[in-house]
């Protein structure tokens, strides 16, 4: 029999309800999740990230002010690898305001933070120790887009691809993904040539998800409501977009909704992206060849506004968030279709962000 998985939920505190990071584990054969624990000891820790040691996890402070400064905050924590328990070793300014969004460099030796009120890219050296340094480098996003929301840069995803090449950064308000390589040595970052995919008008791309092959990336256009299926040629670093596709089921209203998350699941064969206000999944397979997608279908996310959603590492089941209904609804995914079918829900307050270990 598989042993447990722990697995790290990100919430918000604000509200009153949350009380900081949720420490599940999970069943690998029935796909439930149960309750281990709870971390108190931090605000907003809207999403959190698993060093690829294991030893460490990461979580942003997702405040506008942190400690006097126009900023939020980061914070880094041993793991208990028996019981799940999170030992915090530091914590640091973000390099912005409302960080909402973290990981590895491939190298494992630095964090970047994408800081959304701000516009800014962060990067902090971790010590071996997992403790975070001041932030090496900070980098400043301009421009605007032209929905009304676009008025100024908001970074709000960032992540190494998976070559180890390039960092990738998506910026909804200046409706662009950046491109940049990350010197190890000192610790600061410079654009990659070309430097930017500027997305279709009004796009406002949130997340980015590549391809296992690293052939293909997909981006989700947060107000547009489409995913964006793009080739990506690590040799000239250019990414372009191939295909875009509504979200939506035909003829949903799409007024006050927004998409949130999209992943492509470990085996690369479906993308998913979550709509919030609609509170679907949309589901479309991946032409293994072209990189282009077909629609499978939506599924019901069991609650309401699903923020992030997480495969586990075998890709069997998927978590779904949902924000303001309290839950993570499990699914089941069909290895033959990709559609899903919906497992017993767990309540958690304001879960937004879902990390295996």
């Amino acid at each position: 029999m598989a042993p447990e998985r722990t697995v790290f939920v990100g919430t918000y505190t604000a509200p009153g309800k949350s009380k900081g990071i949720y420490v599940m584990r999970q069943d690998p054969t029935t796909g439930a999740l149960h309750h281990r624990l709870t971390v108190g000891d931090i605000a907003n820790p809207s999403w959190v990230c698993v060093h690829p040691s294991r030893r460490f996890l990461f979580a942003v402070i997702e405040t506008k002010e942190y400690e006097g400064q126009l900023s939020g905050g980061v914070a880094s924590y041993a793991i208990d690898q028996a019981s799940g328990n999170l030992s915090l070793l530091s914590r640091q300014p973000s390099g912005g305001g409302d960080p909402c969004y973290l990981c590895v460099d491939s190298s494992g030796n630095f964090l970047l933070v994408a800081n959304h009120e701000s516009g800014t890219l962060g990067v902090l050296p971790i010590e071996a120790d997992g403790r975070l340094q001041p932030a090496s480098h900070i980098v400043q996003h301009y421009g605007h887009g032209a929905h009304q929301y676009h008025e100024g840069p908001h970074a709000h995803c960032v992540m190494a691809d998976p070559f180890g090449e390039r960092i990738v950064v998506c910026d909804k308000g200046i409706n662009k993904v950046m491109l940049y390589y990350l010197d190890t040595e000192s610790g600061t970052v410079r654009a990659s040539d070309p430097p930017f995919l500027a997305m279709p008008p009004g796009a406002g791309p949130r997340h980015v998800s590549f391809h296992p092959s690293g052939r293909f990336a997909y981006v989700n256009g947060e107000q547009n409501m489409t995913v964006n299926a793009c080739t990506y040629d690590v040799d000239t670093g250019e990414l372009a977009v191939i295909q875009s596709e509504p979200t939506l089921p035909t003829g949903a209203p799409g007024d006050r909704h927004s998409t949130a998350q999209i992943l492509v699941e470990p085996g690369g064969r479906y993308v998913y992206t979550s709509n919030r206000g609609n509170d679907s999944l949309a589901i479309h397979a991946i032409d293994q060849e072209t990189g282009r997608i077909t629609l499978v279908g939506h599924q019901s996310t069991g609650g309401r506004t699903p923020r992030n959603f997480q495969t586990d590492p075998t890709g069997r089941f998927l978590y779904a968030a949902n924000q303001n209904s309290d839950t993570i609804v499990p699914f089941r995914i069909d290895d033959a279709t990709g559609r899903l079918t919906a497992l017993d829900p767990v309540e958690v307050p304001n879960p937004v962000c879902i990390q295996f270990m």
